[in-house]
């Protein structure tokens, strides 16, 4: 008769216990950093809606690990390494998660779901009242999506990689799901938990690095006289369907980013608000809270303690450093051109993450003084900045696949 142990009982302590100290260390390291995600969540310092389950699931599956029937170590989670057709179709019945996974993930149906739902949350307006100003903050607000690609190159990774981890540097999160899919898919999972963590501190990094370069008496500048033009509703249907069926004809493979974003403003400014209800609300809160939940769920120690790793958290955070820089000297390119006029602050919201970016330079504003508006330049900087990001992503897909 075999003897039950006390480690035969609790299988997570014993796969501690039994792997080596690099995992053994890193899976301790990640519990505690989803510990961490879970309060900066909670206490609103990063995107709760999505941090929370993120945290949550990068703690559980490290905690998680069990011997399985085949003798290795592993979880009931998910397997995003698993490719046989076989092997796949037994372990959807098996791991909880894997459906989710394998039908959303990794054929980007999850990243179109978000998309659908910001073009629903986006009002065109504001880049179509200024369209010239916004591209040009979104052009500068790039930069470190040109510079980290040829710094990723010359570290070691290949064009398609550095492709895929330069995509941060714009910070729109499905952009970089999308683009890692299709250019890297085995390095997938640490790109996109990567460039996820990292846009959640763009909450907290982005307003002392506004503070540091630019004076209180510009940041107070307010732009509410600069109205622009009306725009109605029809002049924005027209734009979304010339704009969408444009960037599908030039860049056939990002047609499903572009269609997402676009329908979701169709669906808007074709005043259908059941429909806006649920993609903006069903729809993106659902996806969102997936996506959190999973890429917490993909961080398993074994996935993401690989020397590429520490490359790819290096030139994610440059990417974002980079891009806040060039935003920043854009927004001072227009404050110099229209006489002191704009608000150079505005520059830093065109590295996208809408509409987080746009808020923050307005609190930060608004804390300069009280009567400064400078919303609306914001978004329009920020919707351009979607806008560019997919098409440069769109580009290095075409050029690289």
């Amino acid at each position: 008769m075999e003897t039950f142990s006390f480690l035969d009982l609790f299988q997570g302590i014993a796969t501690l216990a039994a792997s080596e100290p690099k995992i053994m260390i890193g899976r301790i390291f990640l519990m505690l950093l989803g510990f961490a995600l879970i309060y900066l969540g909670s206490r609103n310092v990063l995107e709760p809606l999505l941090m929370i389950p993120m945290g949550l699931g990068m703690s559980s599956i490290n905690a998680g690990v069990m011997f399985l029937d085949t003798g290795k170590m592993g979880t009931l989670f998910v397997d995003p390494l698993m490719s046989d057709v076989d092997g796949l179709v037994n372990i959807l019945q098996i791991n909880w998660l894997q459906p989710i996974y394998t039908f959303t993930f990794s054929n980007g149906l999850i990243a179109c779901v978000v998309f659908m739902g910001i073009g629903v949350l986006l009002d065109v307006g504001y880049i179509m009242a200024r369209p010239f100003q916004s591209m040009i903050i979104a052009l500068f607000a790039e930069l470190g999506t040109f510079v980290v690609f040829p710094v990723a190159v010359a570290l070691g990774l290949t064009p398609q990689e550095a492709a895929s981890v330069s995509t941060i540097g714009g910070a729109d999160g499905p952009m970089v799901l999308f683009t890692s899919l299709v250019l890297a898919k085995h390095l997938f999972v640490p790109i996109t938990v990567v460039g996820y963590l990292y846009l959640g501190l763009t909450y907290g990094g982005y307003p002392y690095l506004i503070k540091w370069l630019i004076p209180e008496k510009l940041r107070g500048i307010n732009m509410s006289d600069d109205r622009g033009p009306e725009i109605s509703r029809s002049q924005k249907l027209v734009f979304a369907v010339v704009a969408c069926t444009l960037l599908c004809l030039l860049f056939p493979v990002a047609a499903p980013l572009f269609f997402s974003l676009f329908v979701g403003v169709a669906v808007r400014e074709s005043g259908l608000e059941s429909f806006s209800a649920l993609i903006s609300e069903t729809f993106l809160y659902g996806a969102t809270f997936f996506l959190g939940l999973t890429l917490g769920v993909l961080c398993e120690a074994n996935t993401l303690l690989e020397p590429t790793v520490l490359k790819l958290l290096l030139l994610g955070i440059l990417a974002l450093l980079v891009s806040a820089l060039g935003g920043i000297a854009g927004g001072y390119v227009l404050y110099f051109a229209t006489k002191g006029k704009f608000n150079p602050m505005i520059g830093i919201a065109g590295v996208s993450c809408v509409p987080t970016t746009a808020k923050v330079v307005q609190k930060i504003a608004t804390s300069a003084n009280p009567s400064a508006i400078i919303l609306p330049q914001a978004l329009g900087a920020s919707i351009s900045g979607v806008i560019t990001s997919a098409i440069i992503a769109a580009v290095f897909i075409a050029t690289m696949k």
